[in-house]
C-alpha cells in the first residue's frame, strides 16, 4: 500500500525498515517490563532482546531462500539485491533462530530459562503486529485472489517491482489477518503472564496459538514455492505443527508452583 515513505535523490526510506524497527523497540520496551516484574535482570533482558532480534533477523532471511530455493537458484544475484535485503524473510526461520540464540545466551549468563521466556512470549507477539503491519505496507506475503468485501487491492507499481505482489488484484489481505490474530493472542498472553503461572506455560500458549493461527491464515497464502511431501500443505504449515508440538510440550511439561 505504501512501500516507500519518501524518495529524495534515488534514497528512500521503506515503510515495512521503519515498522520493523518499531516492532523491536516496542518488543523490547514490553519484554524488559515483564522481565523486572519476574525480578529479571533488565540488562541482561535488553541484551538478550538485541541478540535475539539479530537471530530473528538472520533465520528469517536464511529460511526464505529455501522457501523460494527454486527462484534463488534460477537467479543467484537476486540472493544479495536490495529487494531481498528489504524482504522480511519467512518468520519461522527467525523465531527458530531466535529461540536458539537466546536459550544459549540465557544458559551462559545463568538466566532461569522458561521465565525469561514467559517474559518475551507476549512482547514477541506485539512486535509481530508492527512487523505484520510492515508487510502490508510494502506489499509482501500476499494473500490468494479474493471477491470479498475486505479484499484489498495493490496499485503502487514499487511494490511489485520490490517484491512482487500483483497489481489490481484484489487479494486476502493475509498480513493484517496475521496481525489481528497476533493483537487477540498478545492480549490473551499479557493477561497470563500477570496472574499466577507455571514456569514456561506463557511461551508454550504463545506457541500454541501462533501456530493455529499460522496453519489457518496460510491456506489464504499465495505461495510461489509447490507443496512439500506433494500435499496440500505448504511448508509453513508443516512447521506450524511442529512448533504446536513444541508448545503443547512446554505446557505439559511447565513444573507446578
Amino acid at each position: 500500500m505504501l512501500p516507500k515513505l519518501f524518495s529524495l535523490d534515488g534514497f528512500f526510506l521503506p515503510t515495512y525498515g521503519l515498522l520493523m524497527a518499531v516492532a523491536f523497540l516496542v518488543g523490547l520496551w514490553m519484554a524488559s517490563r515483564l522481565a523486572r516484574q519476574a525480578g529479571i535482570s533488565s540488562e541482561r533482558t535488553t541484551n538478550l532482546g538485541v541478540y535475539v532480534a539479530l537471530a530473528g533477523l538472520l533465520g528469517a532471511k536464511l529460511l526464505m531462500l529455501v522457501v523460494h530455493s527454486g527462484y534463488y537458484l534460477r537467479q543467484p544475484g537476486e540472493i544479495f539485491s536490495l529487494a531481498t535485503l528489504q524482504a522480511g524473510g519467512v518468520y519461522y526461520g527467525g523465531l527458530a533462530a531466535a529461540l536458539l540464540i537466546g536459550y544459549l545466551y540465557m544458559r551462559a549468563r545463568g538466566l532461569a530459562v522458561r521465565e525469561t521466556l514467559d517474559a518475551f512470549a507476549p512482547a514477541i507477539a506485539l512486535g509481530y503486529v508492527f512487523g505484520r503491519l510492515g508487510c502490508f505496507a510494502a506489499g509482501c506475503c500476499w494473500g490468494l485472489e479474493c471477491h470479498r468485501p475486505w479484499a484489498v487491492t495493490f496499485t503502487d507499481p514499487e511494490a511489485n517491482r520490490l517484491v512482487g505482489v500483483p497489481l489490481n488484484v484484489p487479494l486476502h489481505p493475509t498480513q493484517l489477518y496475521l496481525a489481528a490474530a497476533s493483537l487477540v493472542i498478545f492480549a490473551i498472553l499479557y493477561r497470563q503472564f500477570q496472574r499466577p503461572h507455571r514456569a514456561g506455560a506463557v511461551m508454550g500458549l504463545y506457541l500454541v496459538l501462533y501456530a493455529i493461527a499460522r496453519f489457518l491464515i496460510d491456506f489464504f497464502r499465495d505461495y510461489d514455492a509447490p507443496a512439500p511431501f506433494g500435499g496440500p500443505l505448504e511448508l509453513t504449515q508443516w512447521i506450524a505443527i511442529g512448533l504446536f508440538g513444541l508448545g503443547a510440550w512446554l505446557l505439559s511439561t511447565a513444573p507446578r508452583r
